[in-house]
């Protein structure tokens, strides 16, 4: 029997610049909304991306 997946693809989107990053999150652990600080490369600096649907 299979199992029921945890895992999630999610979308981390900036708002500033419309730039975005897929990544996996595991559902039943973390059920808030993520939020990263990853590198830019339009702005060429590291600001803040957020789950986005």
């Amino acid at each position: 029997m299979a199992k029921k997946k945890e895992r999630e693809i999610i979308k981390l989107k900036n708002s500033e610049t419309k730039e975005c990053y897929w990544t996996v999150k595991n559902k039943k652990n973390t059920t808030d909304k993520l939020e990263r600080k990853k590198y830019s490369k339009k702005l060429r600096k590291h600001i803040v991306f957020k789950e986005a649907k």
